[in-house]
């Protein structure tokens, strides 16, 4: 029986019929058995025979590929593709998808309540309340910010669509000067942006960085930062020296170089801290593994 091997952290937990309908196939499934992101090593043990991946955030480089002989289809169960070399894998010949459209709601969803949650301190209070401390802290309104969005593709868009109602001023930036956009946001220039924006989010499609020391020195004092993006587009120790200095008011943070983190930004209170939840809303996460069977399935059919 032809085996596809499924390397994500959680597959069909909430719905049996993305499995059902790969078993249906008469495919064989392998599950990740560790419940988290893979190394390579166990990548190619797990995935040594399978004619298909339904893949998470798992490098899949150029080395890692050579040894997966059988492998015809890779089917990312997400929108980035940067762990996957899709030079190596196109001089192979195995066929690369993913699922851009799927994660995109829950992603803006969750860059939103980030916002809320930094700007009104509720995180920082309910750790306090948890161990006795009864502190009311002074927040701030979202109402009335400059809010810089910094990549304005369908999640960056969605995000400006959420705030909308919110009455902030929405600014962007994207090395795309042609980009589709709404009549209620602008694009600026790159440091304009940093200079002028009172919370900055970061929704960018590749691994590049986007935030070091200098462009964070160039961010407003006292502004925010979110990044539910990609782990290199922030540099760890410039963000938390801003932070621990007080020229940032604070940062949310989503995605990490090294998971499970374990890192200085744990030290900070001012800093929230979640484990790579994008996606993690029941139904998107439906949606995503429907829609990576789907392309598993028709890549293997062409």
């Amino acid at each position: 029986m032809k085996k596809i091997a499924i390397t994500t952290t959680s597959f069909g937990e909430y719905d049996k019929t993305p499995l059902n309908n790969l078993r249906s196939a008469g495919l064989d499934v392998i599950l990740n058995p560790f419940g988290r992101k893979l190394t390579k090593k166990e990548t190619v043990e797990i995935c040594r025979d399978a004619i298909g991946i339904i893949a998470g955030t798992e490098i899949l480089d150029a080395a890692v590929l050579k040894e997966l002989r059988y492998l015809q289809v890779i089917s990312r169960c997400g929108t980035g593709l940067d762990n996957i070399d899709l030079n190596a894998a196109g001089r192979i010949g195995i066929v690369v998808f993913n699922t851009p459209n799927s994660p995109t709601l829950a992603v803006a969803e969750l860059t939103v309540g980030l916002i809320l949650n930094l700007l009104r301190q509720v995180s920082l209070m309910d750790r306090e309340l948890h161990i006795g401390v009864w502190q009311k802290r002074m927040g701030n309104l979202l109402s009335g910010k400059k809010v810089g969005i910094i990549g304005f593709g369908r999640i960056g868009r969605k995000v400006s669509k959420l705030l909308s109602p919110f009455n902030c001023e929405i600014n962007y930036y994207d090395i795309r000067k042609d980009i589709e956009r709404e009549n209620w946001v602008c694009r600026i220039e790159f440091n304009k942006l940093l200079e002028i924006s009172d919370i900055i989010t970061i929704h960018i499609s590749s691994g590049d960085k986007v935030l070091g020391r200098d462009e964070i020195r160039l961010m407003k004092k006292g502004s925010w930062l979110i990044n539910v993006s990609r782990s290199f587009a922030v540099v760890e120790n410039a963000l938390y020296k801003a932070i621990k200095e007080g020229h940032l008011s604070g940062a949310a943070i989503d995605v990490f170089e090294q998971e499970p983190y374990n890192g200085s930004l744990r030290e900070l209170d001012k800093v929230i801290l979640t484990p790579h939840i994008g996606s993690y809303a029941k139904e998107s996460r439906i949606e995503m593994e429907t829609e990576a069977v789907k392309n598993l399935l028709n890549g293997l059919r062409s």
